[in-house]
Formats: structure tokens, sequence, C-alpha cells
């Protein structure tokens, strides 16, 4: 039976005042989500997401990873745009990335929206298993730039899909990730991504368990400028007897006051 085995590290970072980015860490499901920068309250818009997403993984456990991923996205909508109508501290909106994977055993399944970013990494090879989704990704997808000046483009940040409460939002982009047991994966916030290039990542994502790889990621952001919050979660795809445990709490999520009606997602 295929599961996760992981563990994550989120960082203030050098320049930020406080952490909005929040994730989850469990041996099913794991979450990584980014407050969007200028939206009040990413924090809070963040922690709701990530609890929503992992709370309805760990309550629906055994569905297929689609149907969790689209409640769990549906659940992080509710629960933001509950933030955006309940809090007049919030009524200038809030937002967040949300980047989910959720394996049930057989099968691994991401659901992604916004700019935080998924990976895996076999044999040494890196690939991108999520689509950005921001302004300068439709400017390579039209060809319009080349994908290598993406990285360093001044408008790479400019997210035109998030978490943000509309009734009317899309969801998240699902997307069926293939892996085998030795596969290493990771979920990422552009804390790292907007500082550390692909090949950097690849070398550090394979050296040593989850937590040692987690650490060293986060560091290399930090050494690089650490501009944003940085979070990053390692995942190595394991076979073996099913695991019974909630998780690990990372970031803006760990604070209780930071999540909206924690009662929205209930077992059914």
């Amino acid at each position: 039976m295929l599961r996760f085995s992981g563990a994550g590290v989120s960082d203030v970072g050098l320049v930020r005042a406080d952490n909005e980015d929040s994730a989850f860490v469990g041996p099913y499901v794991a979450v990584v989500a980014d407050g969007v920068g200028g939206a009040a309250a990413g924090e809070v818009a963040s922690a709701t997401a990530t609890y929503a997403m992992a709370a309805t993984a760990l309550a629906r456990f055994g569905d297929l990873p689609e149907v969790i991923l689209r409640e769990g996205a549906e659940a992080a909508r509710a629960s933001v745009q509950r933030g955006v109508q309940t809090d007049v501290r919030h009524r200038l909106g809030m937002a967040t990335t949300l980047t989910a994977l959720v394996c049930d055993g057989e099968r691994v399944v991401l659901g992604h929206v916004g700019d935080s970013r998924a990976y895996r990494l076999r044999d040494g090879e890196l690939i991108q298993v999520s689509r950005d989704h921001t302004y300068v990704q439709g400017l390579v997808d039209t060809g319009q730039l080349d994908a290598g000046a993406a990285w360093r483009h001044p408008w790479r940040n400019v997210v035109l899909r998030s978490v943000d409460g509309d009734p009317l939002d899309r969801g998240v982009d699902l997307v069926p990730v293939p892996v085998e047991p030795g596969d290493r994966l990771l979920l990422c916030s552009d804390g790292l991504t907007d500082l550390v290039p692909d090949e950097l990542i690849a070398q550090l994502l394979g050296a040593g368990d989850p937590d040692a790889a987690a650490s060293v990621l986060v560091q290399a952001a930090i050494a690089a400028g650490g501009k944003d919050n940085v979070t990053c979660v390692v995942l190595d795809v394991v076979d073996g007897p099913p695991v019974v445990g909630d998780g690990q709490l990372l970031g803006a999520v760990r604070e209780i006051g930071n999540i909206v009606d924690p009662g929205a997602v209930r077992a059914r």
C-alpha cells in the first residue's frame, strides 16, 4: 500500500514580519498554502484553506483522491468566504494558494491553484508536476516569453487564480501524479522557487531523509535572501502497511485563531 513518509519546514524568512504560509504533512495527504501577497489576512486564508483540505482528507480517507481534493477545495473556498463576510478586518479580501497531494494507497493526485508548486524527483530527475497560475506562466504558454526568463521576470508573482472565497471559483486543477516507491515529492511556496533555481532544488531535494532535505531547501532560500516566507514539505513514496496518524501542522495553521470556523468540516 502506497503512502507518504515525510516532513516539512516553514520559516518566516529574513524580511517578512509574520509567516503567512501554512502546511500539513500526513501519511496520505500533504498541503501547502501561501497567503497571497498584498491581500488582507493572508495567514488566515492560508491556515483556513490548509485546515479545510487536511480535515476533508482525514474525514474522507478511502474515497477517490479527486473527490477528496474537490470537496476539500470547496470547503476551503466556503471557509475563506465566511471569513471575509464575518470579520470587518477581512473586508478588503483575503486569498491563498492551495497545493495538495492525496494518496489512496494506490494512486497520488495533485490538487492545485496559485503559484505554490509540486515537484517529483526520480533517479535524480526533477519534474514540476504543477502549473503556475500566474501572468508570467501565461506569457510562457503563449510563446511570448522564454521559460528560462520567467524565473527573473518582475511580474512573476502576479497570481491569476487563488482561493479567495469567490462563489464562481473554478476550484483546483486535478493532476494525476504517476509515482512508484522510492520517488520523492516536494510541495513548496514561492519563497523557495523565487530564489532557488530548479537545478539546485534537485540537488538539495535528494539529500538525506525528508526532514534533512526540507531543512536544507529552506536554508538555501534564506541564504539567497529570504525575502519571503518559505515552506517546504518533502515526501518519500513508500510501500508498506497502512499507518494511523493525523499529521504535522506547519506555519500559520499552528495558531488556532487563524482558522475560520474550525467546525466547518466534519466527518460524514
